[in-house]
Formats: C-alpha cells, structure tokens, sequence
C-alpha cells in the first residue's frame, strides 16, 4: 500500500511517465533516464502541491464565503501563514482509473458538492506520451442542475541537471504579472512586466531571483501555444507549453520548500485563472449543466 495509490507506468521511445491514483497526479517522467520533473518516490507523500491537479481551484482563494448559482461556498483555510485556502480539493483524493495503453493512461473523478465548493463536478485528466512530450488534457464537466464556476491548475516542477537552479536560465513569453497583497491575493491590477526583474521574455538568469509570481498576457505562436523555457547551467532545456485555456502560468522557485527542496526546481503552473478567482469572478470558467469544457499542456527536455 503506496501513499499515493496505484502507480500507472507509461511510455513512448526513451521517455518514462507516472501517474499515481491519487489526485491523478505526474509523480515522475524522464527522458533518456533524464528527469523532466522533479518528482517524488513512490513512498514519499508529495509535499509542494508536486506534480498535483488543481481542481475546483488553482493557487488561493482568500477565507470568507463566496456564492455562485445561489450557493454559498465556505472555504476551509489550509495555508495558515496567509489565511487562504490552497490548491483546491481533488489532489489528495483517489482517481477511477479509466484507461491505460503504452503510451497513455486517463483517470477521473466525480467530485460531489461539499461546504467548500458546493457543486457537482466530473474532472478527468488524460496523460499522453509522444513526439511532443507528454501532453495532459483535462476535461470538465457539469454533472449538477446549475451553472459551475471553476478553475483548473497543476503544478509540476521542471527539473535541471545540477543540484540547483543557480546558473539557470528561464524564459516566461508573459507581458504581465498579477499584482498581489501581503496574503498572495490579487490586488486586482495587472502590471507590465517591461522594465522591472521579473521581465523574464528575454531569457535570462534566474540567480538571485525569488519568484511565486503569476505571470499573464502570455505571447502565443500562431497556433496559439506560449511556452516557458528553462535552461540549466549544463545546458539541459525543458520546455512547459501551455493552450490559450490556459492564460495564466505561475512561476515558483521554491524558496520556501522543506529543506533538501529550496532551489532545486522550478514549479511553472498552467492556470485557467488567477488566484482567488472563485471569489473575484476573474476569468473563471461557467459551465451550464452537462456542458463540457477542456484545456491542454505539455512539456519536454529538448
């Protein structure tokens, strides 16, 4: 009996993947025996939110009652420092396993109304091992008799090849950040990133720089696609590449880890909105009964 479930075991060519029953979550994927994540062991219990699904909500959202559809949700605080509930419900619950071939694997959850979030919602996520990398895809659905507010997050940690990220470099296609107060919650401005340290467009050195910081107004490819880049001191490249569903990316430096952790990866979060959306209504998503919605990212060592 493993903390975090049933290990599911994918692969495609030289890349190796892990996707645990529990909260659905990435715990390793390498290529070539290189790591792509930081992950963690098979008998570890994640700390970090690592490798972690977040679901109805990514990041905070501030203590208080909110309501939507005539409901009123309760958070629960978990993040004592700061007053804020963190990372949603689903990460710490056990996933159906739907499928798994070689290369793929899907798992899903019914998440049934509760004092926090008092909806009925289906997430499933699918992992896919191929020439891109591995690409996730989740998919939500409505299951209640109202309209759901929402919103999706993960939250691996890229990984480089020496025993820190001092010397490391990193690329964030973002014009903006969230602007936040003493507690991480937005303020309700979005500020330009030109001219100040956390213009990461250009790539650039990521020493002496500690970020926990919301990025958005993401530079997209034609194909509507923006992607993050880290590259470590050795050389080695780790792309994060996120879809238009996903118009915020976190950037952690994990500054404030357990000891062991602190530096050692960079956590770059797709997000489906900012923090404390569920309660500012800010880019949430709004399901109406049965309506489905979907988002992909996907990452690769280059």
């Amino acid at each position: 009996m493993l903390p975090s479930g049933e290990q599911i075991a994918i692969a495609h060519g030289d890349e190796r993947a892990v996707v645990t029953e529990v909260g659905a979550t990435l715990r390793t994927f390498v290529k070539g025996g290189v790591a792509v994540i930081e992950g963690f062991s098979a008998e570890e219990v994640p700390g970090g939110a690592r490798g972690q699904l977040l679901f109805p909500w990514p990041n905070r959202i501030g203590d208080g009652p909110w309501s939507f559809s005539d409901r009123t949700a309760r958070p629960s605080v978990d993040d004592a420092t700061f007053a804020t509930s963190i990372h949603g419900l689903v990460r710490w619950r056990p996933f159906r396993i739907d499928s798994v071939n070689q290369n793929r694997c899907s798992l899903s959850l019914l998440l049934h109304p509760s004092p926090e979030y008092p909806f009925m919602s289906e997430v499933s996520v699918a992992y896919h091992l191929g020439k891109l990398g591995l690409t996730v895809t989740t998919t939500v659905t409505n299951r209640d008799t109202v309209p759901i507010p929402f919103g999706v997050g993960f939250h691996p940690y890229l990984a480089v090849t020496s025993p820190t990220i001092e010397g490391a470099e990193l690329e964030v296609p973002a014009r903006a950040f969230v602007a936040v107060n003493e507690r991480l919650l937005p303020t309700g401005e979005i500020l330009p990133v030109n001219g100040k340290d956390l213009d990461f467009s250009i790539r650039k050195s990521i020493s002496g720089h500690e970020l926990d910081v919301t990025f958005t107004e993401l530079v997209r490819d034609d194909s509507g696609i923006a992607t993050v880049v880290l590259v470590d001191r050795a050389g080695g490249e780790v792309e994060l590449s996120v879809d238009r569903n996903f118009p915020y990316i976190q950037v952690y430096t994990g500054d404030h880890l357990e000891r062991g952790r602190r530096r050692t990866s960079v956590a770059v979060e797709p997000m489906s909105c900012p923090p404390d959306a569920l309660r500012s209504g800010k880019d949430v998503v709004v399901l109406e009964p049965g309506q489905h919605w979907a988002g992909s990212w996907r990452m690769r060592r280059r």
